[in-house]
């Protein structure tokens, strides 16, 4: 199979959708200015939360600037955006190399494309926006240099969403002993990347947005919770969790912790659920609204 990397965010749309944590979505709402808004997300992707936004009905005029390092996932989002708005009844019009507006009688919103990474996008950056997202994006960097520097990003707030707080539940159960050393190797595993990240991230968030001196609007869980029906997930949440195992496998391939038969045939057993629609996956999130003072 082919894993790739804009397909498995286009498939965990449906999945993020249902996990992204509603009172804190409903704080996010009555907190926003009067729009026309300006947004930065950084670590965008393809775009997925900018169209949810819209989808949502929550963006109606907006300049929002969509930040992220890989190319790959800038040149898809520029191409495919343009795609969605048509299918969904809006007009698109390009101004520019790395400029869209997507629109209708209703809505106007002008995107800019940034490929960049984070941190040398905040150097160059000539304004504060209105808000400022990271969507599934914190728990891959060192909080507490980061924060300050997220924070230049925006005049007031930021909307923190899939931020990975330390549980990982795959049933049904293969081997409890197995199960347990495999979560808990990709648990470190998240820990030791050398550009940073924490396995709790979603927990010690409280501590880490109090210490940068923000306030904390709303805080919630934000879970994803994958299961079949009638042997068939919906949406494309099958190859969602095909990817998932992806990452283990990638992630977990030679451990001295693990004998690699033992490894090979527990991911061939995960792999058999997943056809026969058997396999649960949930993994324990949190999102968070913050004020920045």
């Amino acid at each position: 199979m082919e894993y790739s990397f804009t397909d498995y965010l286009l498939a965990k749309q449906s999945v993020d959708d249902r996990a992204l944590n509603r009172h804190v979505g409903e704080a996010l709402v009555a907190s926003l200015p009067a729009q026309p808004i300006r947004i930065i997300e950084v670590g965008a992707g393809i775009g997925t939360m900018l169209m949810r936004l819209i989808r949502w009905n929550v963006l109606q005029k907006a300049d929002y600037v969509l930040v992220d390092e890989m190319a790959a996932n800038i040149e898809y989002a520029s191409e495919w955006i343009p795609r969605w708005a048509a299918d969904n009844g809006l007009s698109a019009e390009r101004s520019g190399e790395n400029q869209l507006r997507i629109f209708d009688q209703s809505r106007d919103v002008r995107i800019t494309f940034e490929h960049a990474d984070v941190f040398d996008f905040i150097q160059k950056n000539p304004a504060p926006a209105d808000l400022l997202i990271a969507h599934a994006v914190l728990d891959l960097l060192p909080m507490r240099e980061s924060l300050p520097k997220l924070f230049s990003l925006t005049k007031n707030l930021a909307w923190f969403t899939i931020n990975f707080d330390g549980v990982t539940s795959l049933e049904p159960v293969i081997d409890p002993a197995l199960d347990a050393t495999i979560e808990r190797l990709y648990h470190e595993s998240m820990d030791k990347r050398p550009t940073g990240g924490d396995s709790r991230t979603g927990r010690h968030l409280f501590g880490h947005l109090r210490n940068a001196g923000a306030d904390i609007l709303a805080a919630g869980a934000s879970d994803w919770v994958v299961y079949g029906t009638d042997g068939k997930y919906p949406a494309d949440e099958k190859f969602f969790l095909q990817f998932i195992l992806h990452f283990f496998e990638e992630t977990l391939g030679g451990h001295p912790e693990l004998d690699a038969n033992e490894f090979a045939a527990w991911l061939s057993k995960r792999r058999a659920q997943i056809e026969r629609g058997e396999l649960v996956y949930i993994a324990h999130q949190m999102d968070f609204l913050v004020k920045v003072q």
